[in-house]
């Protein structure tokens, strides 16, 4: 039973499965697609880059779809999510596509999740339309907005908008290179130490 009006929003890839563009990279052998916003804080020109070599080596929104059905949670990354939603509401707050998402979601009993859409033809990848810009931060302001504490959890450069909007933000097992840039937050890398941490927070609500 919920005893505070709070939400929890999360990541997705890095916090609760593989990061898919590197699944693909090594089924694929190409190397360019291990990049990701943990390495290129832009995601416009990330995802530019991506289509590009995507056309460039004529791989299709099936083949990766088949690399994505392959895909497991992170271990412990199913555990930790049911115990959550047993003391919080839990959005995940996602800049994949939900033509990529689908299958992993089943993995969790299809929790809300917030994300964007591929534009393909003929199954080919020709671009991708953001929900909206900067959509976790604004998703984390609205919340608020409507009287939720919020605590927010990611790993990359693209979440650090949603931490610094959030009442709490928690880095979950992020590279040296983003947290050097953003010391305020506190980093942890075991699910039993994040949903401490969240359990801490919330009974001080």
């Amino acid at each position: 039973m919920f005893t505070k009006q709070c939400i929890v929003t999360l990541d997705l890839e890095g916090v609760l499965t593989p990061e898919i563009w590197i699944a693909v990279a090594e089924r694929t052998g190409i190397e360019e697609l291990h990049l990701t916003t943990r390495d290129i804080p832009d995601y416009d020109i990330l995802m530019k880059n991506r289509l590009a070599i995507l056309a460039r080596e004529k791989l299709t929104l099936s083949a990766i779809q088949d690399v994505i059905s392959t895909l497991q949670p992170l271990e412990g990354a199913a555990e930790f999510l049911a115990e959550l939603k047993t003391i919080s509401q839990v959005v995940i707050l996602s800049d994949t596509f939900q033509e990529f998402a689908w299958p992993l979601m089943k993995k969790f009993d299809f929790p809300t999740l917030f994300c964007h859409n591929l534009v393909v033809d003929n199954d080919h990848i020709t671009g991708y339309q953001l929900r909206m810009k900067d959509q976790k931060a604004h998703a984390v302001n609205a919340f608020r907005g409507l009287n939720f504490k919020v605590t927010s959890v990611g790993d990359s450069f693209n979440d650090t908008g949603m931490l610094k909007a959030a009442d709490q933000g928690i880095f979950f097992r992020a590279p040296e290179n983003v947290i050097q840039q953003f010391p305020q937050f506190p980093v942890t890398h075991k699910y039993g130490e994040l949903l401490a941490k969240i359990r801490t927070w919330i009974a001080s609500l």
